[in-house]
């Protein structure tokens, strides 16, 4: 199946340079560990939500469906789809009291983060979500590590604006150590990223 933004261009899956197809069934041997760190959010944000923590849920993507193919009476194959609008970022919601909006990236990268994980849509999304006041960020995993590192949104501005001026195309594992926070993967919650909001905004 393919997607594509509203400009045309073609949309490539997280941890997959190609994709031809979608079907219901779902692969389990875990070949993109991008879903596996969603996996552990959307976790994380219902054992928030069932404890009346916070509110944070992943942002619905409006797709608008194309071409539909039928192999078999009871079974569709999505062939071709176009997302509606640019995406922003992956989750939004409330804690006590202010708008939390984050971005979730990995990589299997061992020494930095490219930034070219990031769009200039939801660069631009984030800088505007700064300026009212809210909670911003990107949680960055280094999956061959097994290392989740939370960093302020203002951070990855910053670092976008070097690239842009001709700098480094990509974040170094030392700088993140050194402006991010690591979250302790747990069980309940995986990815305690609240925590970490609590410690830097003094809540």
């Amino acid at each position: 199946m393919n997607f594509n933004y509203p400009n045309g261009k073609r949309y490539i899956p997280k941890g997959a340079e190609t994709q031809t197809k979608v079907k219901k069934q779902v692969n389990h041997s875990y070949s993109n560990r991008g879903m596996t760190l969603e996996d552990d959010l959307n976790e994380t944000n219902e054992y928030y939500r069932e404890r009346k923590i916070a509110v944070i849920h992943k942002k619905p993507t409006p797709v608008q469906i194309v071409q539909v193919d039928y192999p078999k009476r009871s079974a569709a194959v999505i062939k071709e789809a176009y997302f509606k609008q640019a995406s922003t970022t992956d989750y939004n919601g409330v804690y006590k009291g202010k708008y939390i909006d984050f971005e979730a990236k990995e990589t299997a990268n061992i020494t930095s983060f490219p930034l070219k994980n990031f769009h200039q849509h939801q660069i631009d999304h984030m800088q505007e979500v700064v300026s009212q006041g809210g909670i911003c960020f990107v949680i960055l995993r280094f999956s061959k590590q097994e290392q989740v590192f939370l960093m302020q949104a203002k951070h990855l501005l910053s670092f976008w604006d070097r690239m842009k001026n001709g700098g480094r195309k990509s974040i170094t594992k030392e700088e993140i150590e050194q402006i991010g926070i690591l979250i302790p993967l747990g069980f309940q919650p995986r990815i305690d990223y609240i925590k970490i909001i609590d410690t830097l905004f003094h809540f």
